[in-house]
């Protein structure tokens, strides 16, 4: 298919997952950013993901389920497009690159972990508004997205807009490897479908294994991206500004277990979420290649 038909076909893809999953994104944020465990921050802190969803209704009201919703929608369609489309185009270069004429399983986490990065660099900036804009303590300091932007840049100049950019591109390139790499070796043990049923059953199974794989492989510079993004400078320095001081401190000082703070909502988003991407994303280039082509 022609770049602008996978661009098309990952934004689909991607907007499809971000609607169906993005109150566990909410949840995952707001876990993430305690500090310490829940047995020692009192009262306030979250037990659990069913602890985050009942509290935020009741004290927040359901629509702060979709708090922050519109960045990562407007940087979904790109996102998830370059996902696709960054990793259809790497795999025939690093082909012809490594003299193969077949994709190999180290050829298709290469091609994750490229596609990765490109995507990283894309979707830094938006993510850090949307947890800014996620963020329990922030809840009544921005009015919405614009405002938000507005008093980051007011505040804390344009540069604060790229904090967080190295742990995203640890985050982004370790689950595109992660993602890609496992879906390749998994499709290769799972039976040859026979059905268009049984090849969405295939896609679906191998996306969200990958899926899990990748939110494993993913979670710790997720956690120190989080907390770099919603530092506010008017709290002091910064403690950390890169994946790897970060996770040493918060490995240090709350144990290593903190650096999966968040995980069980992220892997159920992410997991069958991975399922989702992929089987729309096959659908929609599927139907392209019927109809356009």
């Amino acid at each position: 298919l022609p770049f602008h038909f996978q661009f098309a076909a990952g934004a689909i893809a991607g907007v499809s997952e971000i609607l169906c999953m993005y109150p566990l994104d909410v949840a995952k944020t707001r876990l993430m950013l305690q500090v310490g465990s829940s047995g020692s921050g009192g009262g306030d802190q979250y037990k659990s993901i069913f602890d985050v969803f009942r509290r935020i209704i009741a004290e927040e009201g359901p629509t702060r389920l979709y708090r922050g919703i519109l960045p990562p929608i407007m940087v979904e369609a790109p996102k998830r497009a370059i996902k696709f489309a960054a990793n259809d185009t790497y795999a025939p270069m690093f082909k012809q690159l490594f003299n193969q004429e077949k994709l190999t399983q180290p050829l298709a986490i290469l091609t994750g972990v490229s596609a990765g990065i490109t995507e990283a660099v894309i979707v830094a900036t938006p993510e850090l508004v949307k947890i800014r804009l996620q963020a329990k303590e922030n809840a009544g300091r921005y009015q919405g997205t614009l405002d938000c932007v507005r008093k980051i840049y007011a505040e804390e100049g344009a540069r604060a807009f790229a904090n967080g950019l190295e742990a995203t591109i640890w985050r982004h390139a370790l689950w595109n490897g992660g993602y890609f790499g496992s879906i390749f070796g998994i499709k290769q043990l799972l039976p040859k479908a026979e059905t268009k049923r049984g090849e969405l059953a295939v896609n679906f199974v191998a996306g969200a294994i990958g899926g899990t794989i990748g939110t494993s492989l993913n979670t710790p510079p997720d956690v120190v991206k989080t907390r770099i993004q919603n530092h506010n400078p008017a709290k002091g320095p910064a403690p950390y500004t890169t994946f790897l001081a970060g996770a040493r401190t918060i490995a240090r000082e709350e144990g290593v277990r903190a650096l999966y703070k968040g995980y069980v909502p992220k892997v159920l988003r992410l997991g069958p979420g991975g399922g989702i991407l992929l089987v729309v994303y096959d659908h929609v280039t599927t139907y392209m290649r019927t109809h356009f082509m």
